[in-house]
């Protein structure tokens, strides 16, 4: 088994995917998170799962726009912004999608008529992204002090073509699975 993992993880070096072995299967790579990097957000976390890492800053609650605001709660946006260029249709799908997340937990009631922004800044991508970028935006938020009900996370799973499950897969293995789905979960975010 040990050879196997060796073998494995010689392969991951040698394609440029992952670093860190891993036991096959079921396992994630490994993650690690600091909160408090930036000094202009009232809330910032970098998260990194192996390869992938996000930044992301917290701003509010705070004033906001006229027409964005909403009488009765907070209004929330999510900002992805890519490692290069500009956002395109899978940042701002991926936006949509941790919007809603944060909709579901942030407690905006508490702060009628305010904003809270949230910027993700993809640092680097080596699959996982959208679980990443959802971990990240959970612990700024806690570290900004936002009031939640619960806290969230999120991992990706990938089918590859033998119908095995991957759990939180490389960029390789995202593009040679045949299905994907990002499962974010509400509840206690373990390890950080």
């Amino acid at each position: 088994m040990e050879g196997v993992m060796q073998t494995d993880a010689k392969m991951r070096t040698e394609s440029g995917a992952e670093s860190s072995p891993r036991a096959p299967g079921c396992s994630l790579r490994h993650f690690a998170c600091e909160q408090n990097l930036l000094s202009r957000p009232d809330g910032s976390a970098s998260f990194l799962q192996g390869d992938t890492s996000v930044l992301a800053g917290v701003y509010g609650p705070a004033e906001v726009k006229v027409s964005k605001e909403i009488f009765n709660k907070a209004t929330l946006e999510v900002i992805l912004r890519p490692k290069i260029g500009l956002p395109g249709v899978a940042e701002k799908s991926r936006e949509r999608l941790i919007r809603n997340t944060c909709e579901a937990v942030v407690l905006g009631a508490l702060h009628p008529r305010t904003s809270i922004t949230v910027v993700l800044q993809v640092v680097s991508d080596a699959g996982s992204l959208l679980a990443c970028c959802l971990n990240a935006a959970c612990m700024a938020l806690v570290d900004a002090g936002v009031p939640m009900r619960a806290l969230f996370c999120g991992v990706t799973c990938a089918l590859d073509s033998e119908g095995t499950l991957v759990l939180d897969p490389t960029a390789k293995q995202e593009k040679c699975g045949t299905e994907a789905a990002d499962v974010h979960h509400q509840g206690a975010l373990l390890g950080c």
